[in-house]
């Protein structure tokens, strides 16, 4: 099994929405991938509750470094990354197995 990470800094306003309303459709765009996606086991998108730091994180399980692959390359994923992409100001990641 891969675990995959990702934090986001998400921008004040950004695409018509809040900070708040930018987060809220990021995390309901990205899990609505889970199932929708082969070799993607779970997927979770939680808001930082402490002060600074960034704004969100992602916490997913894939199969193995192939479901990973498909799921980084995925036109549904593509879709999502598209909107992300306009809305945050940075991100960092990590990929491990377990």
């Amino acid at each position: 099994m891969v675990t995959h990470i990702v934090m986001w800094k998400l921008k004040d306003e950004a695409e018509g929405g809040s900070r708040d309303q930018n987060a809220a459709q990021m995390k309901e765009r990205l899990e609505g991938l889970v199932g929708r996606i082969p070799g993607l086991l779970s997927l979770r998108v939680e808001r930082n509750v402490m002060p600074g730091g960034f704004d969100l994180c992602l916490v997913g399980e894939y199969q193995d470094l192939e479901a990973l692959k498909l799921y980084r390359d995925h036109p549904l994923h593509k879709e999502v990354q598209q909107f992300v992409h306009k809305v945050i100001t940075d991100r960092a990641s990590c990929d491990y197995e377990a």
